[in-house]
């Protein structure tokens, strides 16, 4: 079975990628070993183009071991990745719906989100129903406000002067109400998870190692889940608590376990890992000079997932952190940006292997492994160059392998 683009599968004459999927899940129950490949890596070969010598074709590279499966994670875990990506599509819904709120609340001159750094918090969710319930004063609906609310009386009663027409209450009401309904389906999306990863869980049994208590407190966005997921993932996991890795919170872990699952075998080392995630350099060489190293573009979702984990420690006094400082100030912070997710990629896989046990390095152990990194390259450089480096405080001969 061949995956990819969808042009590529018509003119090999493929069904179209929805119509791939239960066919694929049909044979997985039937217990045939299924393999999906990406069509990109077939369909330049010439004058086999109907549908029975291509069938015929991919059959041969078959049985001689010349077809590359895609990643497809588990049996068991495909339903809680469905699940997770279906809530990933309603928060990015309703994150429309916010913006056309707050585009109605500007054209009546409403600067609520002025005074609010969100409104959809307490303040602003009671705010807005009081303006659609029929409310026009603005010093009543101040009195909404949350006493946790930064924003002064004096200035939300600023803000909620305006010009209230017809056209943009219609407007705000039509958007508030699909924002609620968008609440309540992530509410049913998340029960659903929830349960399913428990039932995940139970599957597996308690882990030798004991869960680790939480190395920081973690405060959930909004738009996270709410419930706890350390203990069932830990189960899940066999003993592993990627929460102890700087930058990953429960919810992301958990989306990353969906997306790439629990065994790390299914790629034959780390570096096939970060080129399957299109986070390691794409070298292009052409008669022995390299002619570019720029990363691929592409959509996979647990690149995503570690991409926004790595924006998360840009300013934090952890290794990550001063890592990406360090790249950032040379090569900028794009590349930066994308050698933070691929160190992060490395230490997942590492971490799931069992090859790694999570520790915490604060900015200042990190500096001072690289000092000592680059200590010994210079020494090494200055041996091959037949010289020798004096202590200044001794004036000992220093070795090139030694430590300070």
């Amino acid at each position: 079975m061949s995956g990819g683009r969808w042009p590529a599968l018509r003119r090999l004459g493929a069904p179209p990628p929805t119509r791939r999927i239960p066919l694929y899940e049909i044979l997985e129950e039937r217990g045939f070993e299924v393999v999906l490949v990406n069509a990109r890596h077939l369909h330049h070969v010439r004058g086999r183009k109907s549908d029975v010598s291509d069938c015929e074709w991919l059959q041969q590279l078959h049985s001689v071991g010349l077809l590359s499966p895609s990643f497809r994670p588990a049996a068991a875990l495909v339903p809680l990745r469905a699940y997770l990506r279906q809530r990933q599509t309603l928060v990015e819904e309703g994150a429309t719906h916010i913006l056309r709120m707050q585009k109605a609340l500007t054209e009546m001159n409403l600067m609520l989100h002025v005074v609010l750094s969100d409104i959809t918090g307490t303040s602003g969710l009671k705010i807005i129903r009081g303006i659609l319930d029929g409310e026009r004063d603005p010093a009543h609906l101040a009195a909404y406000r949350d006493y946790r609310c930064q924003a002064s009386l004096q200035e939300i009663i600023a803000a909620l002067t305006g010009n209230y027409r017809a056209e943009h209450l219609f407007a705000l009401k039509q958007n508030f109400a699909a924002f609620d309904f968008n609440r309540k389906q992530i509410a049913e999306c998340d029960t659903a998870i929830e349960s399913l990863l428990s039932q995940l869980a139970a599957q597996h049994s308690q882990p030798v190692a004991e869960l680790p208590a939480p190395r920081r407190h973690h405060y959930p966005r909004p738009s996270e889940i709410k419930f706890e997921v350390r203990d069932p993932l830990h189960r899940l996991t066999g003993g592993v608590d990627l929460t102890q890795i700087d930058a990953i919170g429960p919810h992301s872990a958990l989306q990353l376990i969906a997306e790439i699952g629990t065994d790390m075998t299914r790629w034959p080392s780390e570096h096939h890992f970060t080129a399957w995630l299109a986070l390691a350099p794409n070298n292009k060489i052409s008669g022995g000079r390299r002619l570019s190293s720029r990363t691929q573009p592409s959509a996979n979702r647990a690149a995503v997932i570690l991409r926004r984990c790595a924006m998360s420690v840009m300013h934090t006094q952890t290794a990550l952190g001063a890592f990406y400082r360090r790249l950032a100030s040379r090569t900028g912070k794009a590349k930066a940006l994308t050698a933070t997710a691929r160190k992060l990629a490395l230490l997942i896989y590492r971490v799931l292997s069992g090859r790694l046990t999570a520790q915490h390095l604060d900015a200042t152990a990190y500096h001072h492994r690289y000092r000592l990194r680059e200590l010994r390259t210079l020494r090494r450089r200055v041996s091959a160059l037949g010289l020798q480096l004096l202590d200044p405080s001794t004036g000992e001969i220093l070795n090139a392998n030694a430590v300070p």
